[in-house]
């Protein structure tokens, strides 16, 4: 899983998240509560002086997937609730609702509280700042104020889609209908007179504009010590610009007299947003108020801590904020616009490349296995992939004899990607290292692997040279800035079971094996699941090649070697070293993934014990206002937040301690309005007969069984007869496997035919 959240998309998961939160963590945008109050009539509620509203539509960028996009203003009213219930054993509840907008602010916005009333009446403004082409849903939360803890009521997920631009609405969500518990809403969406917001988007992941701000702390003015006092005070100053990608920064100040200027700090943050940057010194009473200008109110100070409106600040101009211990230099410039990402559902340049020279292969090997009379053109070759799946060495084991079966049959050169996961990612790695690999006979590589897997060398793993070897290279992986955990000494462990010694390839390596399109081309996949959430409600799948790693359901990639390493809007921040394979390996063992609960639903299938205990109580409303309907809206939900016995049950049984977290790529990014009307590809597959097995009387699947998953250790005879099993599934499927071939070729040239048919003279 990634260490930040990553997106779902599916819009009929039933979790609180009803909209892909891959901005829950990383949003861009802030909306002050209150900010509305400071305006003057020159001043619009978003701080832009002399502007004025209007209507424009989006203008097209000549890159493919850039465009220029508008914002607009979000008005959000928050009227009254009818019929709250009573929390409190003594009084009614004391009720506040907060806002949060995750892609237009990192900050939630809140009303007053109303103490001790059924029917609250608030009537309070809120604003917000919002991108055109996102995806924006509205989180409305209802609270009890309480002294200790505010206890959570229900949420409200509110589809910004539904309100037509230009236009006031009113809005009654009806929480409860049996106690008639209602909450009154008022919303207005306007355009904003802004220059357009040049995106990057593919229709379902939108990148936005950064920016970055640049801050220095000038000592100058501090005053000396006084002779005989000791130097040792120390004073933190906190810098933190929310949803912005480095967050915060620390930076202590010694009272040395000779310290002058700092290093520079920086933050990235969207650009067309309303970030702002907090700055706190501790023990410090008071901190001088800020203003671009720094004239209008200059001399007047404010207690706590000092916030800087970013959007106030001109660009490419140092500005200096003066306080009476220290000086403050901001300065704030543009970041390129170019992706270290790849949006688009199309293959990758180099994956094109590839089929070219790989159907030179294909061709005249299917001419050979079929008993073609000519040759095949190049559009009548069809892409033909050999897929497997996880589990451990036995998966390992049946990989090796199925390719060998099926170069036997001379059917290899006429596959053109192979694709596995846990185990068989293991018998990939293996087989890339040699860059001829499926040219060459074999026999030999099974042999080879046979002789790891009968080898006892589990004394030999956790030996003291072994161990010592394991902690030096995690150490050296968390100074590169990788992020430690369980499946990076399981990597090591499988390098050491598989290997005589250290493997120094890396995937990028297995680009040679692809040179000439000799080999078919390698995809090796991982389950990335979501902290707290059952891998039955959520989990997708995401794709390594030697060329890139992406989550095809997004259209998001980034190159091979980059993975890993830290991103924010699509740009490249912070480069990592290129991971060795056997890490990639331990990621790749996707029975990690398993939380307790998805053990329990594996052993009893319970899904009422299920939905009881560790699923928020999500229904879908219908609002009062009737809207038109589009395609692209999510449908308004109410979510009942867990007690704290399901909490508490919920953290125990969805702790996944062994999982991989790395940094998400897609970090900052955010989901396009109209992502829901993309389509993505479900694949089926064909279950095998009884009668496919006749000749193989092997369990397979008994968990004490000589093949348990869990065992990296099989005899002579136990490799031997999964192998010869796996050989015979092969042989005993020629007919189909040639037939299937038969057919594609004839689907090729028919499709090439109706082509031709339909090609203008």
């Amino acid at each position: 899983m990634f260490q930040e959240s990553l997106p779902a998309v599916e819009p009929s998961t039933q979790v609180p998240l009803i909209v892909p939160d891959l901005n829950v963590a990383e949003t861009t945008m802030e909306s002050p509560a209150g900010f509305h109050e400071d305006l003057n009539s020159k001043t619009d509620p978003l701080g832009n002086v002399g502007t004025k509203w209007t209507k424009q539509q989006a203008v097209q960028w000549d890159a493919d997937y850039k465009e220029a996009s508008l914002c607009y203003l979000l008005t959000v009213r928050i009227i009254r609730m009818r019929n709250l219930p009573q929390e409190d054993f003594l009084s009614q509840s004391d009720c506040y609702v907060s806002l949060w907008l995750p892609t237009a602010s990192a900050e939630k916005v809140r009303t007053k509280t109303i103490k001790n009333c059924r029917d609250p009446v608030w009537n309070e403004t809120f604003y917000f700042r919002i991108q055109s082409q996102v995806k924006n849903v509205l989180e409305l939360a209802i609270f009890d104020e309480d002294v200790v803890q505010d206890d959570g009521h229900l949420i409200v997920f509110f589809d910004i889609a539904k309100i037509p631009l230009g236009e006031t609405i009113f809005m009654k969500f009806q929480l409860n209908p049996q106690r008639r518990e209602e909450l009154e809403a008022e919303f207005t969406l306007e355009n904003l007179l802004d220059l357009p917001e040049t995106i990057i988007t593919n229709g379902v992941v939108v990148s936005r504009e950064i920016s970055c701000l640049e801050v220095q702390v000038d000592r100058r003015r501090w005053k000396k010590k006084k002779k005989g006092k000791k130097h040792s005070t120390k004073h933190d100053l906190t810098f933190t610009v929310k949803g912005s990608f480095e967050e915060t920064h620390c930076l202590s100040l010694c009272c040395d007299p000779s310290f002058h200027l700092t290093d520079p700090i920086l933050f990235h943050y969207a650009k067309h947003s309303q970030p702002q940057l907090d700055i706190t010194v501790p023990k410090m009473k008071t901190l001088p108020s800020f203003c671009a200008c720094m004239s209008c109110r200059a001399g007047r100070s404010r207690t706590g801590p000092l916030t800087v409106p970013l959007n106030l600040l001109p660009f490419d101009q140092e500005v200096i904020d003066k306080h009476r211990k220290f000086d403050l230099h901001f300065k704030t410039k543009q970041c390129r616009e170019d992706l270290d990402m790849r949006l688009g559902f199309e293959l990758c340049v180099e994956e094109q490349d590839f089929l070219c020279k790989r159907k030179k292969y294909v061709a005249a090997a299917l001419k050979k296995v079929l008993q073609l009379e000519e040759d095949l053109q190049d559009d009548e070759v069809p892409v033909v992939a050999f897929m497997t799946t996880g589990g451990g060495t036995r998966a390992l084991t049946a990989m090796y004899a199925h390719l060998l079966s099926i170069q036997k049959l001379n059917v290899l050169d006429c596959i053109s990607y192979i694709s596995g996961l846990s185990g068989t990612t293991w018998t990939m790695s293996n087989l890339y290292e040699d860059p001829d690999w499926s040219q060459k006979d074999m026999e030999a590589s099974v042999s080879d692997a046979r002789k790891h897997v009968i080898k006892n060398k589990f004394l030999a793993c956790f030996s003291v040279d072994r161990l010592k070897y394991y902690v030096k290279e995690l150490h050296q992986r968390k100074q590169e800035g990788h992020k430690i955990g369980f499946t990076d000494l399981w990597g090591l462990i499988i390098e050491a079971m598989l290997h005589d010694g250290e493997d120094h390839h890396k995937l990028t390596d297995q680009q040679q094996a692809l040179s000439h399109g000799q080999n078919p081309l390698p995809i090796y996949l991982v389950l990335n699941v979501k902290d707290k959430i059952s891998n039955r409600d959520f989990r997708e799948w995401m794709e390594f090649t030697p060329y890139e790693v992406g989550l095809l359901k997004y259209g998001a990639f980034i190159r091979a070697e980059n993975f890993g390493s830290e991103f924010f809007m699509g740009r490249l921040m912070k480069k990592l070293p290129e991971s060795r394979i056997c890490f990639l390996e331990g990621i790749w063992s996707s029975v990690f993934s398993l939380n307790l609960m998805d053990a329990w639903y594996v052993s009893f299938e319970s899904e009422e014990f299920w939905h009881k205990w560790t699923q928020d109580r999500v229904i879908d409303i219908d609002e009062e206002t009737v809207l038109p309907t589009r395609p692209c809206e999510l449908n308004t939900r109410v979510v009942s937040p867990p007690d704290s016995l399901s909490t508490v049950f919920r953290d125990v049984f969805m702790l996944r301690p062994a999982v991989s977290e790395i940094h998400n790529f897609l970090k900052g990014c955010q989901m396009h309005n109209n992502y829901l009307e993309n389509e993505f590809s479900r694949w089926k597959g064909v279950k095998r007969s009884p009668s496919e097995m006749a000749e193989g009387e092997i369990d397979v699947a008994d968990i004490n069984g000589s093949y348990n998953i869990n065992n990296l250790r099989y005899s002579e005879e136990d490799f031997d007869k999964l192998a010869k099993l796996s050989y015979y599934n092969v042989q005993n499927n020629k007919d189909l496997i040639l037939q299937a071939l038969r057919i594609a070729v004839e689907r090729k040239k028919q499709h090439r035919n109706s082509l031709k048919s339909h090609t203008p003279l």
